[in-house]
């Protein structure tokens, strides 16, 4: 079959994005049934692409026996989320986190052991114990290709996919994108979709004003969520924003996470510690963005104190496992962890439910509110998900939507949608004169940091809004003079409906919840009587952005008088100084 001359590719499995869940997923689903066709999309090389590309540190989510159960990680997560989560969804995490740490382990990840053999478990986390070290983190990338290669699963690298397809009874048909190099365009026909695109991290802009120094991997720019949204599937408390602790002018993370069990932690200027837990939390990132504008401020990671061989362990994996240019950038600014402590800033805003709890709605088996289309990983709902979420989740979205695909009949795709599709991807390349993408992005994403970055101001983000959409007019006037300014040109458009999709969320919700996530200034108090749910973004059937409020499911696990133990994590000395 052909639509305007271009052939359509058949699977029964598709899998976009090749970063931690995609991977897992795709090798899950031919686990499933290897007679079944899995082809995974990457729109880099799935060699090196993804949040995990260059390595990862650690686990910082493990439900391991002797440590911690499932039940006490759901009580903590649904603690740190003020409440807003679907527990079944982090149930079927927590039951299925040491299994899938035993299956990586079997793969050849390397985990830290203690002299007895057992998972050398830190306690970084309010509550509970779930952080284990991964000394050659850097090697998980090439594990996760030779079970791709061994299970022979199709992979397409260097296509980006732009818009989801449906059939005439709703449910998942596949995709349209187009290749990153040639501008060749791409139309698969699938049974099931697996979307595991990672966070949307270029909503914002780094202090730096650099496009690429985002705190996530810069790739990851939120068209997993722009092609949800378009495909019908409902979006969920996406006023909840990632934003996280980093290092000043160095997009990437302080890495507390990492020290604090060796003796580092969060700092003021005087050197006092001010937070009893360094785990990312909005409240915690609240007490971090109250130090900082203090008279106390700023804030620091402080390490001088520490031992010679404790900082040598530090350096070794901060500084050549989870960000290899980190050692580069301190020697450059003449920062010794010895001899001085480290500046600490606050990120861009993002859509991560890796370190928050905003993203496509998924529940406990990966689905997503369209037949047929599954969401994990970092672009999902399932909240702090991390790098062993990202896997768990793949894992549970192969075997769905291996077992969906066993009832799939023939798939109809609508020619009319593709071929206006393929319109709108092709326009940029065909004005000789226009917008070039890099300026349309700079400009929406620094409206983002004007008007939407925390602490929220209602008038602000109305008036964040209607610039936004002064931008979203301007589309018809990008220009792309080669295939990768095209591959820009179609980003662009994803991070539009992200800025825009962050301030209608946000004036939705009229409280403050999640600390400084969602930390609304005219707004200030938890509103439980009226906000106590999910928020749903979604279009409407004029095609329209709109909210709704979704309800909460039954909690499995309760809360008891722990329930508002994230609401104390000042230190009472330091405060009181």
């Amino acid at each position: 079959m052909k639509i305007n001359d271009i052939p359509v590719i058949d699977t029964d499995v598709l899998v976009i994005g090749g970063g931690t869940a995609g991977p897992m997923a795709a090798v899950t689903a031919k686990e499933q049934d290897p007679n079944l066709k899995v082809m995974l999309l990457e729109k880099a090389n799935v060699k090196r692409s993804g949040a995990i590309s260059m390595g990862m540190d650690g686990l910082n989510n493990a439900v391991v026996p002797g440590h911690a159960t499932p039940e006490q990680y759901v009580k903590e997560i649904t603690i740190a989320n003020d409440g807003v989560v679907h527990q079944p969804a982090l149930m079927a995490y927590a039951t299925r986190s040491f299994p899938m740490i035993e299956k990586l382990d079997s793969w050849g990840v390397h985990f830290q052991k203690d002299e007895t053999g057992d998972y050398d478990m830190k306690k970084v986390h309010h509550l509970g114990t779930y952080v284990l070290p991964m000394p050659e983190g850097h090697n998980v990338k090439k594990i996760l290709y030779r079970r791709l290669r061994r299970n022979r699963v199709e992979i397409e690298n260097r296509y980006t996919a732009t818009r989801l397809l449906k059939d005439p009874d709703g449910k998942i048909a596949g995709m349209i994108g187009v290749n990153t190099r040639t501008a060749e365009p791409i139309i698969i026909r699938a049974k099931a979709v697996i979307m595991a695109t990672g966070a949307a991290g270029r909503i914002g802009l780094p202090t730096s004003g650099y496009l690429f120094g985002t705190y996530e991997n810069p790739a990851n720019n939120g068209d997993g969520h722009a092609m949800a949204y378009h495909a019908g599937a409902d979006l969920a408390n996406l006023e909840c924003y990632q934003v996280n602790p980093l290092l000043k002018d160095y997009n990437g993370p302080a890495c507390a996470y990492v020290t604090g069990p060796l003796g580092g932690f969060t700092s003021n200027a005087f050197g006092e510690r001010f937070i009893e837990c360094d785990y990312w939390s909005g409240q915690m990132m609240l007490e971090f963005f109250k130090e900082l504008e203090s008279g106390t401020g700023p804030v620091f990671l402080k390490l001088d104190h520490l031992a010679e061989e404790t900082i040598q362990e530090i350096e070794t994996v901060l500084h050549t496992n989870e960000r290899p240019s980190r050692g580069r950038f301190h020697e450059g600014r003449k920062v010794n962890y010895r001899q001085r402590m480290v500046e600490m800033h606050i990120s861009e805003i993002g859509f991560c439910s890796g370190h928050s709890a905003s993203g496509v709605w998924t529940d406990e088996t990966g689905a997503t509110t369209v037949p047929g289309l599954y969401g994990a990983g970092d672009m999902a709902s399932v909240p702090h998900n991390y790098m062993l979420g990202a896997f768990v989740y793949g894992q549970i979205c192969g075997e769905s939507a291996a077992e969906f695909v066993k009832t799939r009949g023939d798939i109809k795709l609508d020619e009319d949608f593709i071929k206006a599709e393929l319109e709108r991807i092709q326009a940029p390349m065909k004005r000789t004169d226009g917008i070039p993408p890099e300026q349309m992005e700079y400009k929406v994403r620094r409206l983002v940091n004007d008007y939407l970055q925390p602490p929220k101001v209602t008038k602000k983000m109305e008036i964040g809004l209607e610039r936004i959409l002064s931008v979203r007019d301007d589309v018809p006037m990008l220009c792309a003079r080669d295939p990768h300014e095209l591959l820009r040109a179609m980003e662009v458009q994803s991070i539009i409906d992200c800025a825009e999709m962050a301030a209608r969320a946000s004036l939705y919700r009229t409280e403050s919840r999640w600390g400084l996530y969602h930390y609304r200034v005219d707004c200030p108090d938890q509103n439980n009587e009226d906000w106590f749910c999910h928020t749903r973004l979604y279009k409407d059937d004029h095609g329209n952005m709109a909210s709704g409020k979704r309800p909460i499911a039954d909690y499995i696990v309760s809360l008891g008088e722990e329930k508002d133990a994230y609401n104390k994590l000042r230190v009472q000395k330091a405060a009181n100084a």
